[in-house]
């Protein structure tokens, strides 16, 4: 009897865990926007690999992508590390939610601040950047 119990608790909870995760929508566009932020301060390559759709990784495959980024900031150091902090200044999500514009806000470790406007589109249950647009003024 007690073994049935047992038996019968741990398969309510088995199915309850697998309710849980196939609800789970991970991260939203706001923090994958500024994930993405943060790893081009990184030069994370591989993150910037996966967080990118496919409009951003040059049809190359993930090796590619982060072996040609690699060559191509060899000499670039002095460009990692220079975020400070990364905010989040508007976030629109298109009505059907497939869509979502965020305007971030970067402070830079030199006191002075950057805003960029990440667009990104839910594809296989989660969000990817497919642009990103550099800007020096406030979005409006």
């Amino acid at each position: 009897m007690i073994v049935g119990i047992v038996i019968g608790a741990v398969v309510v909870l088995c199915f309850a865990l697998v309710v849980l995760v196939a609800r789970d929508r991970g991260p939203d566009a706001a923090e994958v926007a500024v994930s993405y932020e943060l790893a081009w301060d990184r030069l994370d390559f591989d993150a910037l690999w996966t967080l990118s759709a496919a409009e951003l990784r040059d049809g190359l495959d993930r090796r590619q992508f982060v072996a040609a980024k690699r060559a191509a900031y060899e000499l670039q150091h002095a460009l990692r590390g220079l975020v400070e902090h990364v905010g989040i200044d508007d976030v629109t999500v298109t009505g059907s939610g497939e869509t979502a514009f965020v305007a971030t806000r970067i402070h830079l470790r030199d006191g002075t601040t950057v805003h960029n406007l990440v667009q990104l589109v839910r594809r296989n249950a989660r969000w990817q950047v497919t642009v990103y647009q550099l800007t020096t003024t406030s979005p409006s």
